[in-house]
């Protein structure tokens, strides 16, 4: 059987398929919005600033398989212990990017927004957020294609998603359609980083300002 015949009789792909998108997307959400609050908190304190930009790299460090597997014990298997590894991961390079973001809007756009009395919040929310928005975007690309990857590793725990495709193939190589298989969730991976990347190029088109791009 070769890899189309393989694709056509396999009627859940499509379902796996949707939950690995859905996987993806809910814990890139969950972890922008994380991301963004600790952003907004720290950034006007330079010690802060700099101490979370640097455990963020540092974060990043951490095997994601090994922290799966350390959360199986509180969490056990399945869906719960998928979510908070990947929403983890997730939040770590907006958080980054948002900080960098922030700290980089010009301090004499502020002072103006302030001269014209802006509140604080007000500064933040139309001022400094939309000027950071270019840099803040580009870590949730960044986030999105390293955790539509990451979750194939979810298979781990019985997770959802496209890695059981994967897991499952490699684990019967030399047998029946076990390439077939593996292959086949790997290129619906590709596929669904390609159409989020895609998605939010096109929210950065209808959301940055033609003078920030």
């Amino acid at each position: 059987m070769n890899l189309l015949e393989y694709v056509r009789g396999r009627d859940d792909l499509a379902f796996l398929t949707y939950q690995h998108a859905s996987l993806a997307f809910q814990t890139v959400l969950v972890g922008t919005l994380l991301a963004l609050v600790i952003a907004a908190a720290v950034y006007r304190l330079p010690v802060f600033a700099a101490l979370t930009l640097t455990t963020s790299r540092v974060l990043l460090t951490i095997p994601s398989l090994a922290l799966l597997a350390l959360l199986i014990v509180p969490f056990g298997l399945g869906v719960v212990p998928s979510f908070v590894m990947l929403a983890f991961f997730a939040t770590l390079p907006v958080l980054g990017n948002a900080v960098v973001g922030l700290r980089a809007v010009p301090p004499a756009v502020v002072e103006s927004a302030r001269g014209i009395g802006f509140s604080r919040r007000r500064i933040l929310l139309q001022v400094e957020l939309p000027i950071a928005w270019p840099v803040i975007l580009t870590g949730i690309r960044i986030s999105t294609q390293m955790i539509v990857g990451v979750a194939a590793i979810v298979a781990y725990v019985l997770g959802p998603g496209l890695g059981s495709l994967i897991f499952n193939g490699l684990s019967r190589l030399g047998g029946t359609n076990a390439v077939e298989m593996a292959v086949t969730g790997t290129v619906l991976i590709v596929v669904i980083a390609l159409v989020f990347d895609a998605l939010l190029v096109l929210l950065g088109r209808l959301t940055i300002a033609k003078g920030l791009s």
